[in-house]
């Protein structure tokens, strides 16, 4: 082998590991995780700073999780209100209910001042949750702009970089660990009812 092939072959192994380091990460897209399939366990705090832990609620019986995208969202806090209202038809049959934002804690707030909300809330800091259960997406420019226009800055609504938000997805967890029910759709309009939850528990 020439001295220019030496060469060349040397700066291939030395390009390889740059050019890993600098690939673009995977685009986060969201999709509905199947019935029956075990839930992703997670781990968090509420607004209060107070541990919500699925492994542990599971032990009290069946865990109703909900997405919602912000206090910003009329549509989130249309839901959040009426669950709040029929709580006890979930509660009377010994479920607990967990909400999941990527929203920062002072939003929270807000959102729980206009649903009084009663139920823990999460602050999903660095999308944990909402990766595992496949509903975080990624904002396409067009529409963050738009929303920019209303007032809405999603990267500074969620203290993170990127435009990110969950689809608004339920689900139904058994004391199993099995989902026995799953609400997923990419319309943010559309939500699960109270009566079609309590059916599935």
């Amino acid at each position: 082998m020439n001295t220019f092939s030496k060469l060349a072959g040397a700066l291939v192994l030395l390009a390889a590991p740059a050019l890993a380091q600098t690939a673009p990460a995977p685009l986060l897209t969201a999709s509905a995780l199947a019935v029956g399939s075990t839930a992703p366990a997670f781990k968090g705090q509420d607004a209060a700073g107070h541990p919500v832990e699925l492994r542990q609620l599971l032990k009290k019986g069946p865990v109703v999780l909900y997405f919602y995208r912000g206090q910003w969202c009329p549509y989130c806090n249309k839901e959040l209100s009426q669950l709040q209202d029929s709580l006890q038809v979930l509660t009377a049959k010994g479920a607990q209910v967990v909400v999941v934002t990527p929203e920062i804690p002072a939003n929270i707030t807000q959102t729980v001042a206009k649903t009084k909300a009663s139920f823990p809330i999460v602050h999903d800091r660095d999308l944990t949750i909402m990766k595992a259960y496949k509903t975080a997406f990624v904002v396409d420019e067009a529409t963050a702009k738009k929303y920019l226009t209303y007032g809405i800055d999603l990267k500074q609504a969620n203290g993170l970089d990127q435009n990110v938000l969950p689809v608004p997805a339920t689900y139904v967890i058994g004391r199993d660990g099995k989902i026995r029910f799953a609400y997923f759709d990419a319309d943010y309009r559309h939500r699960a009812s109270v009566r079609q939850v309590a059916q599935a528990l």
